[in-house]
């Protein structure tokens, strides 16, 4: 297991690695370049070459990317081109909104989802099942913009039961309540397309496990319904679930980047938006390496809770294979 986890590390720092390097030359690649920002009107042709080598910007590319790979290293993330901000100020507050917002659809996805989608590979076609269908189809079909837009128009200026946008209410910043209120309507809309797919997720992979041998083999025991399905099925058909949590995290952040515009949300989607128009490079770098690092850790804690679930596989020194 040791072995295995640090195995693990291993790639996912050189999966990062490498992302920082396109990440990079990207930025560097794009129209204008981080040299356009620093031009202001009127700025003398000697001002602008002084500015440039104050910055680093006249040395090549690859100098470039080990100075600024060396200070990421060191938790430096560099500061802005326009009014030389400290990137970090600006994106540790905007981390922890997104990651509230995230963490909060994420768990109403799972809390509804997985449960109902069970109890719809018992009642397979019943009414509960075609429900969740027609949720499913609406999930799938619905554009996030256009359902947040809808929400705001329906529940909060014509029936005025929750805020509008932002993340608190002027005066009441600290109030656990009034965050809860003004989490409703985006968590509803960064919910609805995965509820959607979850609900399916669980209710196939149950109904494909309730069709093997050893449940038939229970069920001819004698074993009481209940027992077979949350105990001989249910960690089974958990397996391909966890799978998928892991490879839908950069789904859920873009949902979130789309969700937190349309909601005035101070999270980092928002501020990565912002930063594009301002063609602030240094801040859009550092948002795209946290969301990798985001993405990766989640991809990592997949296989670590695949392994826990299913007592089949063995991380073994070879890497995972079949008990």
């Amino acid at each position: 297991m040791t072995e295995y986890l640090i195995r693990r590390l291993l790639q996912s720092v050189l999966v990062i690695f490498l992302i920082t390097i396109v990440t990079f030359l990207l930025i560097h690649a794009a129209p204008g370049g981080p040299t356009q920002v620093m031009l202001a009107p009127g700025l003398s042709p000697e001002a602008f070459e002084q500015q440039k080598r104050n910055m680093g910007l006249d040395q090549p590319i690859p100098v470039q990317y080990v100075r600024w790979i060396g200070d990421l290293l060191q938790g430096d993330l560099g500061y802005t081109f326009k009014n030389h901000l400290p990137v970090g100020d600006l994106l540790w507050p905007r981390i922890g909104n997104t990651l509230i917002l995230m963490g909060a659809a994420w768990l109403l996805t799972l809390v509804i989802a997985l449960p109902w989608g069970i109890y719809n590979s018992t009642k397979e076609y019943g009414l509960s099942d075609q429900t969740a269908s027609f949720i499913s189809y609406l999930g799938f079909a619905m554009p996030t913009f256009w359902f947040g837009i809808l929400l705001q128009q329906w529940l909060s200026l014509g029936l005025d039961w929750f805020p509008l946008s932002d993340m608190h209410s002027r005066g009441k910043e600290g109030s656990i309540a009034d965050l809860f209120m003004h989490l409703v309507l985006p968590v509803t809309v960064l919910s609805l397309g995965f509820l959607a797919s979850y609900i399916k997720y669980a209710r196939a992979s149950m109904l494909e496990v309730l069709e093997q041998d050893y449940i038939r083999t229970a069920r001819a025991k004698g074993v009481k319904e209940r027992k077979v399905v949350f105990r001989h099925a249910l960690r089974n058909a958990l397996i391909p679930i966890i799978t998928i949590l892991g490879l839908d995290l950069p789904l859920l952040v873009g949902g979130a980047a789309l969700t937190e515009n349309v909601f005035n949300w101070p999270g980092m989607g928002r501020l990565y938006v912002e930063m594009a128009t301002a063609r602030e490079y240094s801040v859009l770098m550092a948002i795209t390496i946290v969301t990798a690092v985001v993405v990766v850790l989640g991809s990592l804690l997949a296989d670590i809770l695949y392994a826990i679930v299913d007592p089949r596989v063995k991380l073994g020194g070879k890497g995972t294979k079949a008990a």
